[in-house]
């Protein structure tokens, strides 16, 4: 199991909260838990939907991760919504390159709760994508509205120059491996 801290990038308005968790592959599952700690109250909750595929979930409060296979140009993109929403994306190389739904998922169990913060947790069947044997690159990010209109972008790094929109897409922040 691997935790992180996902750091905002440079932006006015951040809420005053931070973006935990841990990831986790056995044998080729893998769980990802998100917890957001501090000033929840300040983030904007999309409205509670079924739990269908949707596009654009990167317009609103989502959690997101990116999984890829080193030295390979493709990866998928998972969207999760705190409505219940998600999304699959694969694509053939960097910054959607023929990127398209993968069908390969009909659906996506994950969890959402609000307690003291809030929380989410996935555990997804990899089976049909990646090989148990292959080692994985992942890069968690998430994006945040506020009430008062602010949208942030966190992630485990940001690289690039510090005045560049953010990049979930490039490959030096999927630096988790397992």
């Amino acid at each position: 199991m691997q935790t992180f801290r996902l750091i905002p990038h440079l932006a006015d308005g951040l809420p005053e909260i931070e973006v935990v968790g841990e990831v986790d592959r056995v044998e080729n599952g893998l769980s990802v838990r998100y917890k957001v700690q501090g000033n929840v109250e300040a983030i904007l909750l999309p409205a509670p939907s079924a739990p269908t595929r949707k596009d654009d979930l990167w317009n609103m409060t989502c959690f997101e991760f990116f999984l890829a296979v080193p030295d390979q140009p493709e990866y998928w993109e998972f969207n999760l919504s705190p409505s219940g929403e998600w999304n699959v994306y694969h694509m053939d190389a960097y910054r959607q390159v023929n990127m398209r739904e993968e069908a390969k998922f009909c659906q996506l169990p994950f969890e959402f709760r609000k307690d003291k913060g809030y929380s989410f947790e996935l555990l997804v069947d990899l089976s049909a994508i990646i090989q148990a044997k292959e080692s994985i690159q992942i890069g968690v990010a998430a994006i945040t509205q506020t009430k008062d209109g602010s949208t942030t972008y966190w992630a485990l790094a940001h690289p690039g120059t510090p005045t560049a929109q953010a990049d979930f897409h490039l490959r030096d922040s999927f630096i988790l491996e397992v």
